[in-house]
């Protein structure tokens, strides 16, 4: 038996008695029987319960839903750790940019490079060792070009 249908019964018989209490209670005003109470008292509750089981089903769309999206996140965040782990690498191999120190910062694919290059050549040589990476899908090259 399902939890939703175990509360339904409960319910149910909650209704049931509350409907025998309010029929006891000899209320003039009212002119249904007592079956009718019950009928009234068990199909207010099934609606509630209904609505109760609805919004349990749409808290849990919610909840899988925001699930999905943090290990999307955590996803990408890992992605760009392995991008910028890649692009120092690539940097770190070339003679004239491994002694310099270059900042790679990546964010969804996008590589930010910050710092100083010995030359324009250099400098245009960072971007295409670091475009070069699987997974980049940009490169802003922000060094700058030391004056001798």
């Amino acid at each position: 038996m399902t939890r939703q249908a175990t509360l339904r019964k409960i319910s149910l018989l909650t209704a049931v008695v509350a409907a025998v209490g309010l029929s006891a209670c000899g209320r003039e005003d009212d002119n249904r029987t007592a079956g009718q109470k019950i009928d009234s008292a068990v199909a207010t509750v099934e609606k509630k319960t209904d609505n109760a089981g609805d919004k349990i089903a749409a808290g849990a769309q919610e909840m899988k839903a925001d699930a999905k999206q943090a290990a999307d996140n955590v996803g990408n965040a890992v992605q760009d750790a392995a991008i910028t782990a890649a692009v120092n690498a690539k940097l770190a191999g070339d003679s004239e940019l491994s002694a310099l120190s270059i900042d790679v910062d990546t964010v969804g694919g996008r590589v930010a490079l910050k710092g100083t290059a010995p030359t324009p050549a250099a400098k245009t040589r960072a971007s295409e060792l670091a475009q070069g990476v699987d997974g980049v899908a940009s490169v802003d090259n922000q060094l700058t070009v030391k004056s001798s």
